[in-house]
């Protein structure tokens, strides 16, 4: 990572990366901030195999979650600020965005998790963003 021009964010101990699963960089010539996540089996290799390269300048190409994953993830995390790009993502992409995937996924999410409150939680933000797109003549 450093001789592609990033640093690490925080002092990622052993420890730290064990628990976080998160490694939290930053590229120097851009300042662009990059989080590594440590995925493990299981959802986390499916976000991987639906990764989408995207090309940071000087070849080098990184896999970034895709659009809908990364909804579920911030549906998943619920912090204000989550929930605050889970709006931006559906402002930015909703006629792009596999709706149906988003909502497969959180509905495994909540089985596995014994909960219910996180495909609501998407459905009340899809209508939000739909009820805020300008309307066609």
């Amino acid at each position: 990572m450093e001789e592609a021009g990033f640093a690490l964010r925080v002092s990622a101990t052993d420890d730290f990366a064990a628990t976080t699963r998160v490694l939290p960089f930053v590229h120097a010539a851009t300042g662009l901030p990059l989080d590594i996540v440590l995925a493990g089996p299981g959802l986390e290799e499916r976000f991987i195999s639906r990764a989408v390269p995207v090309d940071l300048g000087a070849g080098v190409p990184v896999p970034v979650i895709c659009a809908e994953d990364l909804v579920v993830t911030k549906i998943l995390a619920g912090r204000p600020k989550d929930i605050e790009d889970v709006r931006s993502v559906l402002l930015e992409r909703l006629d792009r965005l596999d709706v149906a995937s988003i909502r497969e996924t959180l509905g495994l999410l909540e089985e596995a998790l014994s909960v219910g409150d996180l495909v609501p939680a998407f459905e009340g933000e899809l209508a939000r963003a739909r009820s805020r797109r300008p309307r066609s003549s």
